[in-house]
């Protein structure tokens, strides 16, 4: 598909100045020069022209706000003066796998003075003596040659990448946390269960400590107080030590427990 035709189905019913983005890759040009763009693109921040069969930048049309260039795969051997001509702003530029073979190819981009990143990957240049040394040499501006800066520190894409793995790892680890919270909960709630539980019991045996003291009180003197054994409460784990109980049977025939 030629050029023109490409970026025409890309503005997708936008005006130029609409378009902030751009991708032409593999499409072909007629004569090796841009085609299809003009000075209407003013808004445009990238643009990603690769393998398109381009052998010179001479017809690149002013881009004030473009950021980053992607022209890897094509055929360009020089004459980068345009860019900084033309796209004064740029940040990022990709020429790996371009015709670009001695240092005086990449001298134009010395104007590029916002330049961080360069990449000229599988350019024949990267073949020449110290070219990483002569290149942060050459354009002292670049932070980055190749994705790496001079101390071999990776760039910063590739690191985001990472620190989005780290954030995944991290943002599982406090599940594990409200899951203890959940089951101390629960524990407590069973606890207040097991409370309860106890208490009944208890009232339970009182009541049938009372039932056993009026069996033995049976055939007895009712006129005769009778003072009946010391019953000793059994003793639960969460509970105090159990009262003493001593029942006495009155004349009048009535049942009195004291609190000893």
């Amino acid at each position: 598909m030629e050029m023109k035709k490409r970026i025409s189905l890309e503005l997708r019913n936008r005006t130029p100045a609409e378009v902030e983005e751009l991708v032409v890759d593999n499409c072909r040009t007629s004569d090796g020069e841009v085609e299809g763009l003009t000075d209407d693109f003013k808004e445009l921040e990238f643009l990603s022209m690769v393998n398109v069969g381009l052998t010179s930048l001479a017809k690149l049309p002013s881009l004030p706000k473009l950021r980053k260039l992607e022209l890897s795969d094509n055929n360009i051997s020089g004459h980068l003066e345009t860019l900084s001509e033309k796209c004064p702003n740029l940040t990022y530029l990709n020429l790996s796998g371009n015709k670009i073979k001695g240092l005086n190819n990449v001298e134009a981009l010395q104007n590029l003075k916002n330049l961080k990143s360069l990449d000229l990957f599988n350019c024949e240049i990267t073949t020449l003596e110290e070219y990483r040394e002569s290149i942060f040499e050459l354009l002292p501006q670049v932070t980055y040659l190749d994705g790496f800066d001079q101390e071999d520190n990776e760039a910063p894409d590739s690191e985001a990448d990472d620190d989005d793995d780290d954030e995944g790892e991290d943002g599982a680890g406090p599940t594990g946390d409200y899951d203890d919270e959940d089951e101390d909960e629960e524990g407590s709630e069973g606890g207040e269960v097991g409370l309860s539980y106890l208490m009944k019991e208890r009232i339970q045996d009182e009541e049938d400590d009372d039932d056993y003291a009026e069996e033995e009180e049976e055939g007895e003197d009712k006129n005769c107080c009778v003072d009946l054994p010391l019953v000793i409460k059994p003793k639960y784990s969460s509970l105090e030590v159990a009262d003493m109980f001593v029942c006495h049977r009155s004349p009048d025939g009535i049942n009195h427990q004291h609190l000893y």
